[in-house]
């Protein structure tokens, strides 16, 4: 019979309306189909009664169903929302295709909120929390029945919330499915039922016989009515439904049986089975231990040989020789030995035996299988039995296709591994070339299963037609809708009604064809063919001819089914459930790869009963428990289950949903509100927003008493340079606080470009001053801040302002409470006592006459502009012929003592030193800038001034500058040094003096000595110091730390409050380090002896609450510590002194009134353009949230450093984390321990004793610390896990405290990794294997004793042989090795009662050499990234999946040659690490050489890279891993013809390249184009240069920098920029100009931004 497709003949054009035909991927087309859906006739009858009674829809196929069913939703859905109801509309489909499915369609269909649940979403792992959230969010939630049943008995949902609950497929509502299980459970037993709705168009599961008669379909159809409680509705009238629906023509195709059997191969993959088997059984039997899991091993592997054996023969009966030899291709596909030759345990040998055991099959099969033998539609090949006679005539049947139509097929075949060979078969053979084949089968852990992703994505390709034909098991029978599928062939036979049905019912295309395949003269076929039509008939009319008036059938009477029921939450158990919560239970308990948590049954036999003993694993919270006796043992250990949930339950180990409990929550709950203001708290990318502590000791109100004397604390400041004659005045600070004593005896280095600057800080008694004194110290104070730093005047005469003078006493700066403190000079006098402070009141009464004759001026041109006519016209002008005479504005002066006095320019207020008298200058001399010709011209044009004596020899002044940061070493040049080079700035007066010439009489002379003028530049650095040294102190007040042996230092507070961006010398990087280990060392003690009930995990977890950033964010915040932290670079000129005016203000845009910034989430943000650090005005200042996590933990470790760990746990404590460790805790440990069991094992314990170097006072302690989980199996009670626990923190504080004591000079990035390089397992490892502690072991684990015994050896030959010890870093040691370490560490700090220098001086040997920067090896891939780095190149890095391996493909362009490495591994990690060691031995061998610790110990960077001179020449082989060079070009002339020119000699596409003109912007640009090209990065050249004028005048100081760029074809482009007045912007001049270059020669297109 033709088995052609029928032609594309086009269903009716209402068709078009059928719901699972309107799936749309985009909006506007949802909305079409929203709005273009009308129903059929017959939808609309079902739909009305289903909405008055329960019911079960019986409909074909393709009728739309699920439209009825959405109808349902949208109507009920309306009603809800009427009445403001907040029930559930539940959509139950039995396979996650469905679920996507059906999801999809309501989607599409409804205005309501859809959601899907299926188990990858690990919705099992879900909490009450979760549930709430989706119920309050969604109406609608489609989902497996699983899903729902476990949510119900949980409590999680109740059938009383839901208003309908849908069925899809429900004729599988029987036996012990979930469908059946939700009914008789819950639905029945609910006083609220919802609506009901079932669909099927099968909805009897039947094989052969069994429903052939109406009176059992009668009944079976009266069995799902009575589970559904539900009426079955079916269509009788079938003609429009005939219209709409399409009906696939039946079509038998018969082949003829195999005339070649196959015997000889059959029997000799027999033998060869047998064989294998034996040598498996062998294998075992030679083992000197048998470990359960050995055992494990040996049944799964001769499981794994009788799948494989049968699977191989049956596709030789049934496919034929070729198919045959594929399917042993495939599995041998599958197989990877987990271990390498060299490192093989019995898993190993036993997967081994069965890959040999393959691939002898294989070469068995294709020994009967000659070369040609290719063409499978050949007769030979039939004949011969190369293919089945059944796999010829599906060819036939695909040859007959016509493919000039599209071609959807789908073929139905009852075993995984068939679709999986035809389909791969049919792929390689050119009779199907033009059409597209691939295969479908469902999940599990077969060789022939594919992932749930890889299902969704073929039949993805399957509905757009990237797919012709799909070879397909029963997955694809039920629900799948392909419109356009228009041929389903059956090529092995449906067992069941539904099987046919379903199957038939994918066939969707008008006219299409349902194709079965018979053997002929197979009379069993025949009949079971026969038998499915009849019971298929007398299925749809017994459903046809049913009373649909009739009532539902008698209620399903409710099963008296033994339940646990939780009052609290309404969570119910069964006994068929109880048996998973156990073993869930169980899978939550500590594990490895060797052991592996589960419970074990035992069964006593009494009287024909049944009892059964359930024993737990010994981290379990209880052993053993014998349940009741039963009359059948599957019964009885559903029960034991069930009361050993109970059990569990009570003991509080599963919540009062009856989960699992890791770790209770911490005590300290918070709010929603509270945790939504906290999400993402501790992360980098959460920034907040913050204010600053006022510092307390500077506040004050005592600059507003205006009556009275005022007794102020004195602080004595003295300054010392390092070159003998420069001198600067000593000052005084007074404020009102007593400081600390760390703080008011300091000595603080302050570093100038060519000096030091010792200021030495000293406490002097307190200081009485009247009224008069306080306000002209405040004057004082007042003029030489805003003079030197800030502004005298305000308005000009360019602004129309007038101008007026600050200090005025009705414009004098208000001095703020909260920063109240004055800086005087001191008299200098040999003859004064070192404690004594001697306020030079002459130099601030001048000060003060100063600014009252300023004041006057200003005030008698108040009204009038005189002011600017004659400033001078108060000074005799009958003295001005006087030779040697200097008229100043305020004085007259004789030449000679001019010099160094410190002046004021009157129509400035710029502060100057008198350098000079320019003797050949007056005001009539030549000015130096455009536009004046005069001095005397450019005074009166620029500020309107009149010259009274212009003939007057000008000044020459230095001109005051800004502040700088001295408190960073970088800017100090030790005198005679040559290590270091003097860096200029043509904008740094320090280093670079300005100087100008000014006529006498615009200067007003101030009486102080210039040594006060040269500490005034000292005083804002040293006074920062002082006030984050005081802040630090104000934060130690707080925490109220005292003890009598020990302090904490202010400074040691301010390193910890201290971040890098601030820029200092210091940071809170390393005392982070320290904190972290000291903390996790604190809370894992505390723990360990708080709940000595709890297994490994839970205090895992427990802990990870505890020290995670998020707690210490929540911790730190409450304490407002974030406050305290200094996270901006110092900046000078924002630094003001109290009556100083900022010349840089930022006002506050915050939209924060008050200085403090109010919790309430309001003011967080990740936007990564936001400013960190930056302070506005009012103190607010946003900081990363990661930043005050990282500042508790510093502030435990500066603690622990200055106090010890009863310090830290102050700070653990006044942070509110709540740690205890008290020594009657430990003795209540050892107490319990030691009555844990019998001691046995004397004899190793003193010989493990004696390696250890310790003897243990509780030997039982000891026992535990070896004792592996696995030993469990064996009968044991107890395993190290806790100790481990313990052990492990234990170790870190241990080593981290002794790197950080003795590398104190080592940066927190370096110190990280020597930790890293001690604390890990591998380290521990090679000390347990050195110390032979393995060999005292306990443990019950075959594979461990493998993995252990090829390590130790492995490790003998490494310390044999040096050169192998860099490939044995790459060998990971088993965990338990380092673990057993980690639990003898814990066991001796619980013995010697938490003696932490006992364990060190125990450990300290065991550990011996420990690494150093010198001796630190970094991580293969670490080096090589840190190499290219440094050296100027990009490292390339692709990692490629390839099954259950990684293929890892590193390359580096160096300037000659393209180096590539492959490797493969495991994962990622693993497969980088080998790729990344064998690019830097070829990087070696070209000369490039890694120096790891150039930047040690706070010496110079230099250059990390170093060159050899002699290059050796290349060896190219690889014998495992490839290896790839690209060797250079012949070298050219012409740069531009290699750049244009690729790898294959043609113009590659220029790339758009964004380019930012500001300053970094080019540079950014050219770093990015190199990156993406993987040019190595270009290097740059400046030098500083000095321009001239024509007339030879020198100018400025200037840069020009030069780039030179190298490509890979060893051709180089050098340029040199424009010349610019800083460095980093000539850099940006020859990154642009190269930048243009490049784009005329076509590699890249500049757009500017």
């Amino acid at each position: 019979m033709d088995a052609s497709p029928p032609g594309t003949s086009k269903r009716p054009a209402e068709s078009a309306e059928e719901e699972e035909e309107e799936l749309q991927p985009d909006a506007k087309k949802q909305k079409r189909c929203f709005a273009e859906f009308e129903p059929r006739s017959y939808q609309l009858t079902v739909f009305e009664v289903a909405m008055r009674r329960n019911t079960i829809a019986v409909l074909d196929t393709g009728a739309g169903k699920t439209m009825i069913a959405v109808m349902m939703i949208k109507e009920i859905g309306k009603e809800l929302r009427m009445k403001e109801d907040r029930g559930l509309i539940v959509f139950l489909a039995p396979t996650v295709h469905l679920v996507t499915q059906q999801y999809e369609v309501i989607k599409v269909h409804t205005d309501l909120k859809v959601a899907d649940y299926y188990g990858e979403k690990r919705i099992d792992q879900w909490d009450e929390k979760n549930w709430e959230k989706e119920t309050s969010t969604y109406q609608v939630m489609v989902m497996t029945p699983q899903i729902l049943l476990d949510s119900l008995r949980r409590a999680f949902l109740s059938m009383s919330v839901v208003r309908l609950l849908i069925f899809d497929e429900c004729h599988r509502a029987t036996g012990n499915h979930p469908y059946t299980r939700i009914m008789k459970e819950f639905y029945h037993k609910s006083p609220e039922r919802p609506t009901i709705f079932g669909m099927t168009a099968s909805p009897i599961i039947g094989k052969g016989k069994s429903v052939s008669s109406a009176t059992e379909c009668e009944d079976k159809l009266s069995e799902l009515e009575r589970i559904l409680d539900a009426k079955i509705y079916a269509v009788v009238d079938r003609s429009e439904m005939d219209l709409y629906v399409p009906s696939a023509t039946e079509v038998n195709i018969y082949y003829d049986s195999d005339l070649f059997t196959h015997h000889c191969l059959k029997t000799k993959l027999g033998l060869l089975f047998n064989k294998f088997d034996a040598a498996v059984i062998s294998l075992s039997s030679s083992r000197s231990h048998h470990y359960s899991d050995s055992e494990d091993i040996v049944r799964r592997s001769r499981m794994r040989l009788s799948k494989w054996h049968v699977k191989f023969c049956y596709c030789l009966d049934e496919l034929g020789l070729i198919c045959a030899s594929e399917a042993t291709t495939i599995c041998s596909e599958k197989i990877r030995l987990p271990y390498s030759a060299a490192c093989k345990d019995f898993a190993a040998e036993c997967l081994e035996l069965c890959k040999s055991f393959v691939e002898e099959c294989r070469n068995s099969v294709n020994e009967c299988l000659p070369q040609e033998a290719k063409d499978l539609g050949g007769p030979e090949a039939k004949k011969l039995g190369y293919v089945s006679s059944k796999l010829c005539k599906l060819m036939c049947i695909f040859q007959s296709f016509d493919t000039s139509r599209e071609i959807r097929c789908l073929v139905f075949v009852e075993r995984k591994i068939t679709a999986k060979v035809i389909g791969r078969i049919f792929e390689k053979i050119n009779i199907l070339s033009n059409l597209k084949v691939s295969y479908l089968t469902g999940g599990g852990s077969s060789v022939d299963a594919l992932t749930q992703k890889t299902q969704k994505e073929t039949l993805e390709l399957f509905r757009l037609g990237k797919v012709n034909i799909l070879f397909t098991t029963d997955v694809a029978e039920e629900g799948l809708h392909i419109p356009e599928c228009s041929c389903v062939i059956r090529f092995d036979l449906p067992k069941t009604v539904r099987s046919y049905v379903q199957s038939k019912g994918r066939a969707r295309q008008f006219g299409s064809q349902y194709i079965i395949m018979l053997e002929r003269g197979n009379t069993q076929q025949r009949n079971l063919l026969f038998d499915i039509m009849k019971s298929r008939h007398s299925m749809m009319d017994a459903s046809f001819n049913r009373d649909q008036d009739a009532l539902i059938p008698k209620a399903l009477s409710c099963e008296e089914i033994n339940t646990y029921h939780v009052d609290s939450t309404g969570a119910t158990l069964t006994v068929d459930a109880s048996v998973g919560l156990i073993y869930k239970y169980c899978d939550k308990l500590p594990r490895d790869k060797y052991f592996t948590p589960r419970p074990v049954f035992q069964f006593d036999v009494c009287s024909g009963t049944y009892e059964c003993t359930i024993t737990l694993p010994a981290n379990a919270a209880f052993r053993t428990l014998a349940g009741p006796f039963c009359r059948n043992s599957h019964l009885a250990k559903q029960q034991a289950c069930l009361e050993a949930c109970k059990r569990l339950h009570q003991l509080g180990v599963l919540d009062d949903h009856l989960n699992p409990i890791i770790v209770e929550p911490m005590e300290s709950e918070v709010d929603e509100k509270t945790k939504q203001n906290t999400a993402g708290a501790g992360t980098t990318k959460r920034k907040e927003l913050h204010g600053t502590s006022i510092i307390r000791a500077t506040s004050g109100t005592w600059a507003y008493q205006k009556i009275g004397a005022i007794t102020l604390q004195g602080y004595k400041i003295k300054f010392v340079c390092n070159h003998v004659n420069y001198k600067y005045s000593g000052f005084i600070l007074l404020l009102d606080a007593i400081l600390d004593e760390d703080v008011g005896c300091l000595d603080i280095d302050l570093y100038l470009v060519d000096k030091m600057v010792k200021a030495n800080i000293s406490p002097c008694g307190l200081i009485e001053m009247d009224n008069k004194q306080i306000e002209r110290a405040k004057i004082f104070q007042e003029l030489f801040f805003n003079g030197l730093f800030g502004k005298l005047f305000k308005g000009s005469k360019s602004s129309g302002q007038k101008r007026e003078f600050l200090l005025k006493s009705n414009k004098r700066p208000t001095w703020s409470s909260s920063n109240m403190y004055l800086l005087l000079p001191l008299k200098t006098s040999d003859q004064q006592h070192q404690d004594e402070a001697h306020i030079n009141w002459d130099a601030i009464d001048a000060t003060f006459s100063a600014v009252e004759f300023i004041s006057i001026i200003y005030t008698s041109g108040a009204e009038s502009d005189q002011l600017w006519k004659n400033p001078v016209s108060f000074v005799s002008r009958n003295d001005s012929d006087e030779s040697g005479v200097i008229h100043l504005a305020n004085k007259l002066l004789h030449v000679q003592s001019v010099k160094d006095l410190v002046v004021v320019a009157i129509h400035t207020g710029k502060i100057y030193t008198v350098l000079d008298v320019v003797t050949d200058s007056s005001a009539c001399s030549s000015f130096d800038a455009p536009g004046f010709a005069t001095y005397k011209e450019y005074f009166s044009k620029k500020y309107g001034i009149v010259l009274q004596l212009p003939g007057q020899p000008l000044l020459l002044l230095k001109h005051s500058h800004n502040p700088y940061n001295l408190l960073s070493s970088s800017s100090y040049i030790e005198a005679g040094s040559a290590t270091k080079k003097r860096k200029f700035s043509a904008n740094d007066p320090m280093k670079s003096p300005n100087h100008v010439r000014m006529p006498p009489e615009l200067l007003i002379h101030i009486d102080v000595p210039l040594d006060v003028i040269k500490s005034f530049y000292l005083l804002p650095s040293l006074m920062y110091r002082m006030e984050s040294l005081m802040l630090a102190g104000q934060l130690r007040k707080e925490i109220g730390y005292h003890s009598a042996c020990s302090s904490v230092s202010s400074a040691l507070i301010l390193e910890a409050i201290t971040t890098l961006r601030s820029c200092e010398e210091f940071s809170l990087e390393r005392l982070e380090l320290l904190g972290d280990s000291v903390l996790k060392y604190a809370v894992s003690c505390h723990l360990f002896l708080k709940y000595p009930d709890n297994h490994e995990g839970q205090l895992s977890a427990r802990r990870s609450q505890l020290v995670c950033n998020a707690t210490l964010h929540k911790f730190a915040v409450q304490r407002n510590l974030q406050s305290y932290i200094r996270d901006a670079p110092f900046d000078p000129r924002r630094w003001v002194v109290p009556g100083q005016i900022s010349l840089h203000p930022v006002p506050c845009k915050c939209g924060v009134d008050t200085l403090d910034v109010p919790l309430d989430g309001q003011h967080v943000s990740e936007d990564k353009s936001i400013v960190i650090g930056k302070a506005c005005d009012r103190g607010h200042r946003w900081i990363c949230s990661k930043t005050i996590s990282d500042c508790a933990e510093a502030l435990i470790g500066a603690y622990y450093v200055g106090g010890g760990l009863s310090a830290a746990l102050a700070v653990m404590k006044w942070l509110g984390a709540g740690i205890t460790l008290e020594l009657e805790m430990v003795e209540d440990t050892i107490r319990s321990l030691s009555l844990k069991s019998q001691l046995t094992k004397l004899d190793e314990i003193e010989i493990l004793e004696k390696k250890v170097g310790y003897e243990f006072k509780t030997k039982h302690l000891l026992l535990e610390a070896i004792t592996h989980a696995s030993h469990l199996e064996l009968g044991g009670i107890f395993c190290y896990q806790r100790l481990e626990f313990l052990g492990d923190s234990v170790l870190d504080i241990l080593i981290t405290w002794h790197l950080f004591q003795q590398h104190k000079n080592v940066d927190p990035g370096e110190l990280t990794d020597l930790r890293s390089a001690l604390v890990n397992n591998d380290n521990f490892a090679q000390v347990a294997v050195k110390h032979k502690f393995q060999v005292h072991l306990l443990h019950g684990s075959g594979l461990l004793l493998e993995q252990i015994t090829e390590y130790v050896k492995l490790y003998d030959e490494a310390r044999k042989d040096e050169q192998t010890s860099s490939q044995n870093n790459l060998l990971k040691a088993p965990k338990v090795l380092g673990d057993i370490v980690e639990s003898i560490a814990g066991a001796i700090l619980i013995d010697s009662k938490l003696d932490l220098d006992k364990v060190w001086g125990i450990f300290e040997p065991l550990l011996s050499p420990i690494v150093t920067p010198e001796s630190l090896e970094l991580p293969p891939f670490r080096e090589l990234l840190e190499l290219c780095s440094c050296s100027g190149y990009f490292l390339n890095v692709s990692c490629i999946d390839e099954e259950d391996m990684v293929l890892a493909v590193l390359d580096v362009q160096l300037k000659d040659v393209l180096l590539v490495r492959r490797a493969r591994d495991k994962n990622r990690k693993a497969a980088k690490g080998k790729a990344a060691l064998l690019l830097l031995k070829d990087m070696e061998e070209r000369g490039f050489s890694h120096s790891r610790h150039g930047s040690k110990g706070g010496q110079d960077g230099g250059q990390v890279l170093h060159v050899k001179q002699s290059v050796k020449n290349l060896d190219f082989h690889a014998p495992v891993e490839d290896c790839e060079f690209t060797q250079p070009m012949k070298l050219t002339e012409d740069v531009g013809v290699a750049l244009l020119l690729n790898d294959n000699g043609r113009s590659p596409p220029a790339v758009d390249l964004p380019v930012k003109l500001t300053k970094g912007g080019p540079r950014a640009a050219i770093y990015n184009l190199c990156k993406r090209f993987h040019w190595p990065i270009p290097s740059f050249d400046s030098k500083l240069g000095r321009s001239s004028s024509d007339d030879g005048k020198k100018g400025a100081f200037s840069f020009i920098s030069s780039i030179t760029m190298h490509f890979p074809d060893s051709s180089f482009l050098k340029l040199t920029g424009e010349s610019r007045s800083d460095k980093k912007s000539s850099l940006d001049s020859a990154a642009l100009l190269m930048l243009y270059e490049l784009e005329r020669l076509g590699r890249c297109k500049i757009q500017e931004v």
